[in-house]
């Protein structure tokens, strides 16, 4: 990921909903499952030509994916941008546009071999020289790209070789440092592009991928036309040559209701956000298809606690908060039975997910003992508890986007049931940051943070990640537990597979001890297409659409 804040309103349900839906043909594992490697790969050749028209719910605001901290525009990456490495179905670094690797014996120093045929879309040829003004950009505060950034943060600098020969040089051991290179948002620029200015840059950047942007108007859309000398797509993708798709048009169509009727009626091919509560309706129509994909990294939080702020700061009323929460009750209300709660720290399909590390939950009569233990004995007149006259409540901050977040409602429901009161306070974007900036407050609302890497726990709750007057880190739960950033910073360092199995295991029970966030349910992403578009795999690191494989087998322009 990123990290994305769930600023949408999820449309409410009553009564119950369906098991939780996959897509058939989940291999599962002991601790975690994977997804068949034929939905990865290209089975067989496509047919060239037409046009894929594609509904998504909003804007990026930016076509520039280096800089910006969100999940949604993932899949672009993929139509614009090149990496330098790719990963298999099981996790496996593979080859993209680096064709090679060797890793020094201390684990600092990265030499990439790269490929010698390939060219970004303004003519300049891709070499060792791009890489390192792509690295050196992300690094660079004055490129403000907080969540690249954090992937990259050990990178202290980089060498060129020769032509075609790059050395990549770290401040410290870091194994996750190949699996962030293959995420979209690490793609390659044109060195040309960076001398841009940030707006050129945004608007129309200039990568080595399998479409060029042809137009972006905000708040409208995006046309994208097929670089046909294209031939680079990665080695695991068994994909040879252009893409097949000539022209992909992409609408921005924030009503959910209009995105189904859209796809249904034809007007579109594919939706990137497909309608949970159209889901039933999609499954039954013999012309959709529906994707439902759960992403790598880190779950979605029902609520973030602030742990230096009262009453956060004790570890029993955090507990006894989380076992309050009816995990099955809310997913179904939001995902209507598509979304699939659980109680971990890492997403099901993450290397080294343990699902046995959870917290458990609903459990009203431990959330009472445990507060009764911690002293909130007392009870007011509204039926509150309180302790030494003070009563047991906390403020959690949503953005007004957020439009009330039904997902903090029923939270607010569910702890009402132990005696907790739970606030609700609506602040602008910049309010919020700069209220976190501050320190100033209690809880944050629901949100994710997406990575193909189990590392996504030191990003999120190691205490080096926590802001800083010079840093913008993403522990927004201000926690420093000297065990679990020891554990996470081993983890970091680590390669052989056993001590990494031990060491993240370790980890999620430690959290689940310390319990600085709510686990909810699984970070879900959810498509619909047309059966007349063929070919559609998902993307390894991002369980999103990858088109170069795609195509039509009915014409359409």
């Amino acid at each position: 990921m990123s990290r994305g804040w769930i600023v949408g309103a999820l449309a409410l349900a009553s009564g119950c909903g369906a098991a939780p839906h996959r897509d058939v043909g989940l291999e599962t594992r002991e601790h975690a499952f994977t997804y068949p490697r034929a939905s990865y790969v290209e089975t067989e050749p496509g047919r060239p030509g037409g046009t894929l028209r594609i509904s998504v719910a909003s804007d990026t605001g930016t076509l520039d994916l280096q800089t910006i901290a969100a999940t949604n525009p993932k899949w672009l990456g993929r139509l614009m941008f090149d990496n330098l490495v790719y990963l298999d179905d099981k996790g496996n670094i593979t080859p993209w546009l680096a064709r090679s690797w060797d890793i020094s014996p201390d684990g600092r120093t990265y030499t990439f071999h790269l490929r010698h045929d390939v060219t970004f879309s303004d003519g300049t040829a891709f070499d060792a020289e791009a890489v390192r003004a792509n690295l050196d950009r992300v690094r660079d505060p004055k490129t403000r790209a907080a969540m690249t950034t954090a992937y990259i943060a050990p990178y202290v600098a980089g060498r060129v070789i020769d032509r075609y020969t790059f050395e990549a040089r770290l401040s410290e051991p870091y194994t996750p440092f190949l699996n962030v290179l293959a995420q979209s948002w690490l793609g390659m620029l044109s060195p040309a592009t960076l001398r841009r200015s940030p707006a050129e840059i945004a608007s129309h950047p200039v990568g080595s991928g399998p479409y060029v942007v042809e137009s972006y108007r905000r708040q409208e859309g995006i046309v994208f036309a097929k670089r046909r000398d294209y031939a680079w797509a990665p080695d695991f993708l068994r994909h040879k040559g252009p893409a097949y798709i000539d022209r992909i048009e992409v609408g921005f169509v924030p009503e959910a209701l209009i995105r189904y009727v859209s796809l249904a009626s034809g007007q579109y091919q594919l939706t990137i956000d497909a309608p949970p509560q159209n889901a039933r309706d999609i499954r039954a129509n013999p012309e959709l298809v529906l994707g439902n994909r759960i992403n790598l990294g880190n779950p979605t939080r029902a609520i973030t606690f602030n742990i230096s702020q009262a009453p956060f700061d004790e570890t029993a009323v955090r507990q006894a908060f989380a076992l309050a929460i009816d995990r099955a009750g809310i997913a179904r209300m939001s995902g209507f039975g598509e979304f699939t709660p659980t109680r971990a720290f890492l997403s099901a399909n993450t290397p080294f997910a343990d699902l046995g590390a959870v917290a458990g939950g609903p459990d009203l009569s431990q959330a009472a003992l445990l507060l009764d233990g911690a002293g909130w004995t007392g009870r007011d007149a509204a039926g509150y508890r309180t302790r030494g006259g003070k009563r047991l409540e906390a403020t959690v901050l949503l953005t007004e986007a957020a439009m009330l977040s039904p997902i903090v409602v029923a939270l607010q429901s569910d702890v009402r049931r132990i005696g907790f009161k739970l606030n609700i306070e609506q602040v602008t974007l910049p309010q919020l940051t700069e209220r976190r900036r501050r320190n100033d407050y209690q809880a944050l609302g629901p949100g994710y943070w997406h990575t193909n890497t189990p590392d996504g726990l030191f990003i999120v709750y190691h205490g080096k990640q926590i802001s800083t007057p010079a840093f913008i880190g993403q522990n927004t739960t201000m926690l420093h537990d000297p065990q679990l950033d020891a554990l996470l910073s081993q983890a970091r360092e680590a390669r052989d597979p056993a001590q990494l199995a031990r060491l993240y295991a370790n980890a999620q029970a430690r959290l689940v001890k310390l319990m600085p966030a709510v686990p909810l349910y699984e970070n879900h992403t959810l498509i619909a297409y047309r059966r007349s578009l063929r070919g559609l795999v998902y993307d390894t690191s991002h369980n999103m659409p990858f088109l170069t494989t795609a195509w039509l087998a009915e014409s359409s322009s």
